[in-house]
């Protein structure tokens, strides 16, 4: 059978539904659901150009690339591509046509530094390899099992902190995004970037459709939030750490673990059994946090970058 590359046609539920099983047999880790997959493309920033590119082969999506340029970055030219086939149906094409279509368009676009996140898999890894990308920094997929698992016991707040969800914020959202941008800026990075806009982080992160404001947790102190962890849920049994930080000057002080463990103890009260997250493998300080809960290593990607031009 013939292999073609074309766009994800959103407004195809059958062709949303076959993009994000793809995904999700690549990376089962990963939350992917229909609509996060047409959020992402609906309301990403205009500036970062983003598509959805597809691989067919007879009437089937066998093959899948989210591609756009890094458009927070002070530094022009950095764009990304993450490419990945359905595990059944590889060594048919597809992931060499979906990077060379990626790469044409981004091209087009003024990229110059191509981004690309590689499962450290031998066989992916020579896919990458061969076609001009270098291995950089790597990461960590991590695994928790809720339903049979221990979690380390609840302990009440210091003196001072007290503890809230996200849905708490639900009508001025603002400190939670000043937050998030800081937190964020101090996240091990082969890019700089600068904190998205407010209106931008509010149509990309705080209405995303996987975000679970009630699991979401924010420790505060004299009524600022000062840390938070970020729960994503598919609306089955899954939850997904989006993201855990501490402002700056409240670091040190136990904060990750409080809200971390008073969110997942609430997530498995809900009936949710499994628990994922994702460390830089150079995040030293989260890496040890997660292992105290009690998360496994279960899968490691390996960040890719090539030079155009």
């Amino acid at each position: 059978m013939t292999v073609s590359v074309r766009d994800l046609r959103p407004d195809d539920r059958a062709d949303v539904e076959q993009f994000a099983h793809v995904r999700h047999r690549a990376l089962p880790f990963v939350l992917w659901t229909p609509d996060a997959v047409v959020h992402h493309l609906a309301h990403t920033h205009p500036a970062a150009r983003v598509r959805s590119l597809v691989a067919v082969e007879d009437g089937e999506v066998i093959g899948t690339a989210q591609i756009g340029l890094v458009h927070e970055s002070p530094e022009p030219g950095q764009a990304y591509l993450n490419v990945y086939t359905h595990p059944d149906r590889t060594r048919r094409g597809a992931g060499g046509l979906l990077v060379r279509a990626a790469e044409e368009y981004l091209a087009a676009e003024g990229a110059t530094k191509l981004f690309s996140w590689v499962l450290d898999e031998p066989r992916n890894r020579a896919f990458a390899e061969r076609r001009g990308y270098r291995a950089g920094r790597s990461a960590h997929f991590l695994r928790l099992d809720l339903a049979a698992g221990t979690l380390p016991p609840l302990q009440p707040p210091a003196p001072g902190v007290e503890l809230r969800t996200a849905a708490d914020y639900a009508a001025d959202p603002r400190p939670l995004f000043a937050l998030d941008a800081e937190t964020t800026a101090d996240e091990p990075s082969d890019v700089e970037t600068a904190p998205a806009d407010y209106e931008a982080w509010l149509a990309e992160t705080w209405r995303h459709p996987l975000l679970d404001r009630e699991l979401t947790t924010v420790a505060v102190v004299d009524g600022r939030p000062v840390a938070f962890t970020a729960a994503h849920t598919d609306g089955g049994t899954r939850y997904v750490t989006g993201m855990t930080g501490t402002a700056r000057a409240f670091r040190g002080r136990g904060l990750a673990k409080l809200v971390k463990n008073a969110s997942l103890h609430r997530a498995r009260e809900a009936g949710l059994t499994e628990a994922f997250t994702g460390n830089d493998t150079g995040n030293g300080a989260m890496l040890a946090v997660n292992k105290w809960f009690g998360y496994e290593v279960c899968a490691s990607e390996v960040r890719h970058v090539r030079e155009l031009g």
